[in-house]
């Protein structure tokens, strides 16, 4: 949501249906540190170790 006003209400009418996952995800795409991480690995020639270290060091985890 480019643009929201964080600090509204309005921006956010689904907050009370979110989740655990929904508010960790809000919070970790305003993180400088993982903006800047992903960037670079995106950038980057992924390799499964280069991708399992970003995974672990930002503690991700992805249902199969």
């Amino acid at each position: 949501m480019p643009g929201a006003d964080w600090k509204s209400a309005e921006a956010y009418p689904d907050a009370k249906k979110a989740e655990a996952a929904d508010i960790a995800w809000e919070w970790l795409r305003r993180n400088c540190g993982y903006q800047r991480d992903y960037k670079a690995l995106a950038a980057s020639e992924r390799s499964s170790a280069m991708a399992d270290h970003f995974r672990q060091q930002w503690e991700l985890s992805f249902r199969s």
